[in-house]
């Protein structure tokens, strides 16, 4: 029987759920966000034989980017060419996004070791357009901060993309009402800092300022938003150009899985 890929629908969590326990050690957050992704739609699954098997999600970002996230295709069918075919069926899909005037880019993330994602992007013509160090630290002494939202995009000190969680926002206006509407945004001590609902992403805390002073001012209310969502760590990417930081913030006890080798969070792009 050929693979079917179809709108993903409410009743299959079930497989959602076993692909995120066999992904990641079982810390994939597809599980967690399954029902707010079926209610933004571009969700859509890869059936064989009655069982859903791979996902695959396109999500309208600001500034007509087509983000896609969440391609996963269960381990016992890895290696069978079904992530490919998810892949095409998304490039499809976006060409036709494109058509509407809906989007203009698609862009992705991923970790530097997911070498089958990165060779099939590379191969259909994807570019590296900025690069990561994905930091954490386990949490300390908590300090609740307080309700803000952001101003002004001279607030945040990145040059090209806003980290939100493993979704990486384009540096506009439009971004700018985008955040204020779906982050959760905290100032604390004269600095501020916000990140993606566990609903919606992975847990990452983006420091408007980039500087040792602030993270480490912001360390005990990050610990306490992290705590209050029952997450065990204080995650941070930190722009590339910005690795000057990396040896400051190792010092307040900030590690990654690489031993900062090298950025280890790619962000893809294409225009469609």
């Amino acid at each position: 029987m050929e693979p079917l890929i179809r709108e993903a629908k409410p009743e299959d969590k079930p497989f959602i759920e076993e692909i995120a326990k066999l992904t990641w050690e079982g810390e994939d957050y597809l599980a967690r966000v399954f029902e707010n992704w079926l209610k933004d739609g571009n969700f859509y699954v890869l059936e064989l034989e009655g069982k859903v098997i791979g996902t695959a999600k396109l999500t309208i970002l600001p500034d007509k980017v087509g983000w896609l996230e969440g391609l996963r295709v269960h381990p016992n069918y890895q290696k069978r060419g079904f992530g490919r075919v998810l892949h095409n069926f998304m490039l499809q899909r976006g060409e036709e996004l494109a058509e509407k005037g809906i989007i203009t880019t698609l862009e992705f993330s991923t970790y530097f070791l997911n070498k089958e994602s990165i060779a099939m992007a590379k191969k259909d013509g994807f570019k590296v357009v900025e690069r990561f160090y994905y930091l954490q630290k386990p949490l300390g002494e908590k300090i609740e901060p307080k309700r803000t939202k952001i101003e002004s995009l001279s607030e945040l000190e990145y040059s090209d993309y806003i980290p939100y969680g493993w979704k990486f926002l384009h540096k506009c206006k439009e971004s700018l009402e985008w955040l204020n509407k779906k982050a959760e945004i905290r100032e604390y001590s004269g600095f501020k800092f916000s990140y993606a609902p566990m609903h919606e992403n992975e847990l990452t805390f983006t420091p408007f300022k980039l500087s040792v002073e602030s993270v480490e001012t912001l360390l005990h209310a990050m610990s306490f938003e992290a705590d209050k969502i029952s997450y065990d760590s204080i995650d941070i990417m930190l722009p590339e150009e910005k690795e000057d930081l990396i040896d400051p913030l190792k010092e307040l006890g900030f590690k990654n899985w690489t031993n900062f080798k090298e950025p280890d969070v790619l962000v893809f792009r294409i225009d469609v």
